[in-house]
């Protein structure tokens, strides 16, 4: 059965400067090097290029890297419908790895599944080289919205 797309109304009709602020300020993700492909209300789509210092031992993606691809791009999606002067911190995570990662880049689809006031739910699936019909790893995470410290 296929998954019906939802559209989502922002909160804050500036959401992609909150968006940016998560994907650029981050320390972690520019040490990854972390790419926004897509932004739009409810979906993130991220790319992470392949290279040595991303990988494990044996020459795939080290499943941390895959694990922040996955944590951060839905951290971003979940960010694009909170209301200005609140952020999105990670509650719940919970990845499968699917198959072992390999190729050129490493991407990220996130999509909001139930967003809320409290919590949003977001799943982030990952696909080596756009092959989208090649599911490598999936992961649902809770996201708890929180007020921005003064």
């Amino acid at each position: 059965m296929k998954q019906q797309k939802q559209a989502f109304e922002p909160a804050n009709p500036n959401y992609q400067t909150e968006v940016g602020r998560i994907m650029h300020a981050a320390p972690f993700m520019q040490l990854l090097g972390l790419e926004v492909v897509k932004v739009a209300p409810g979906h993130c789509e991220t790319r992470l290029k392949i290279r040595r210092e991303v990988q494990q031992q044996d020459g795939f993606v080290h499943a941390g890297a895959q694990c922040s691809l996955a944590d951060h791009t839905a951290g971003a999606a979940g960010a694009t419908l909170i209301p200005a002067g609140f952020m999105v911190l990670t509650a719940d995570f919970k990845i499968s790895l699917l198959r072992p990662v390999y190729g050129k880049e490493l991407n990220c689809v996130a999509r909001v599944i139930k967003p809320g006031k409290g919590l949003i739910v977001v799943e982030s699936d990952l696909f080596a080289d756009q092959q989208q019909d090649r599911l490598l790893a999936r992961a649902s995470v809770t996201l708890a919205v929180v007020r921005k410290p003064e």
